[in-house]
């Protein structure tokens, strides 16, 4: 497995996610699940192997990004804290360089950055939750520490874009 695919594997075993359908309409994409982001203008493809809403890989190097929604089970009801841990569970070494509450959209969120090992690499995660009745929204982004700077504010602005549909 190459490290591109090995750090995909890792953005979508961190995050758990179920398959769900959405649309991609003039670089927006609109989950079938009531939200929409905009996708990064360049360096970044859909991904659709992984089980995500949403799921991005770095055209330039090993890094990802996912987007997905939870909008049943027991998720939606617990504490974003928690939920903002889970997407982080699969690292080993771990060290918490920032967490803390956020809004997004207006929208209550929990943000943290997490430096730890997977598959023996070096990675840096960036996971951010938020609640949007029904749902629980995830947004995740991983890759090598070296690189990790380079793709934070294409995320930034991916999670910045967000807003609700059709509700």
């Amino acid at each position: 497995m190459t490290s591109r695919h090995a750090l995909l594997a890792l953005v979508a075993l961190l995050a758990g996610c179920a398959t769900a359908t959405g649309r991609i309409e003039n670089g927006v994409y609109h989950s079938a699940k009531g939200y929409r982001v905009t996708l990064p203008a360049s360096g970044w493809k859909v991904d659709r192997g992984p089980r995500a809403d949403l799921s991005l890989q770095d055209e330039a190097g090993p890094g990802g990004m996912l987007v997905d929604a939870t909008c049943a089970g027991r998720e939606p009801a617990r504490s974003l804290d928690v939920l903002a841990r889970h997407l982080t569970f699969g690292l080993t070494r771990r060290e918490v360089l920032e967490t803390g509450p956020t809004t997004v959209a207006g929208q209550e969120a929990v943000r943290s950055v997490v430096r730890g090992q997977a598959d023996g690499r070096d990675v840096t995660v960036e996971a951010l939750v938020l609640r949007a009745q029904p749902c629980v929204h995830d947004f995740l982004y991983v890759a090598p520490t070296t690189a990790f700077d380079a793709g934070r504010p294409a995320f930034h602005a991916m999670v910045e874009s967000f807003a609700l549909e059709g509700r």
